[in-house]
């Protein structure tokens, strides 16, 4: 894909996110709608795995630590075709396979049920090394909150990837600057993160995480990384393109009424079109 089909894709998943939150009465938008880009690129660009195959043997892995925003995860699978788009409307609804947080045991394309703010790290460096000891060439990537990384398995975590030379890891931490409680630097300061991870061993990244030059220049990098994990901290902007909840951490785990739905499906129509006359 180019930058401007990346584009496009993204606003189509952000349009999934508000369809899901709004019909569920339910959910995360506001990390979901930050994190868009990134599930983008991981998984129309980036990654290796096909939906007419989710569980071959040699797709690169990915694990969503920050579970709650899986409006974001479950929009960016159907628009890649894990599952059908109608879907979305289904999320957290009784009987139906989206739930509130992923579950591997029923989503195609799901590689680790998470949820448990802190965990899923722990997960992805256990497939990491599970990969160098198997000589499998696949990679493992795991998306973080910038609040959930104030949890200390987060670190212990780290230090493992660090010391075991995980190049196959790529951990993203979501760096939006808000948490349930307020700003993260207020509620429990994380920063630097950036030098965090560097005390760990691992090489970092600092990108803007809505620009996909500087998205794919990242990845890129950490490709070419070799004995020692990335960290990519991209700075993003929670409830990116929608005006009402852009940078509000009160759209941290609120569903759009009916009124904020069609404004919100409106502004991200508009930017829709403004994308097709580029």
């Amino acid at each position: 894909m180019n930058k401007l089909e990346l584009m496009k894709t993204a606003n189509e998943v952000r349009k999934g996110v508000i369809v899901g939150t709004y019909n569920a009465k339910s959910g995360h938008p506001g990390g979901s709608l930050s994190a868009a880009d990134i599930y983008t690129y991981l998984f129309f660009e980036e990654m290796n795995v096909d939906p007419k195959n989710p569980d071959k043997a040699d797709r690169d892995r990915f694990v969503l630590s920050k579970g709650h925003t899986a409006p974001g995860y479950y929009s960016t699978l159907a628009n890649r075709g894990f599952f059908p788009v109608e879907d979305l409307a289904t999320l957290r609804k009784v009987g139906s396979y989206l739930q509130g947080h992923p579950c591997m045991q029923h989503i195609p394309g799901v590689d680790m049920s998470s949820g448990s703010l802190g965990q899923g790290i722990s997960a992805a460096v256990g497939m990491a090394i599970s990969g160098k000891l198997s000589n499998d060439d696949y990679r493992v990537y795991t998306l973080l909150g910038d609040g959930e990384i104030q949890e200390g398995q987060v670190w212990e975590a780290a230090m493992l990837a660090g010391h075991r030379n995980l190049d196959n890891l790529v951990v993203i931490v979501d760096n939006n600057g808000l948490q349930i409680d307020g700003n993260i630097a207020d509620v429990c300061s994380p920063y630097p993160i950036d030098k965090k991870f560097e005390a760990f061993n691992f090489h970092v990244i600092n990108i803007d995480g809505h620009d996909f030059d500087q998205i794919a220049a990242a990845f890129k990098e950490a490709r070419e990384t070799k004995g020692q994990p990335t960290a990519i901290i991209a700075k993003t902007v929670k409830g990116k393109n929608v005006s009402f909840m852009e940078n509000q951490a009160s759209w941290h785990g609120v569903a759009p009424n009916a009124e904020q739905y069609a404004q919100a499906m409106q502004e991200l129509e508009e930017v829709g079109e403004a994308l097709c006359q580029m």
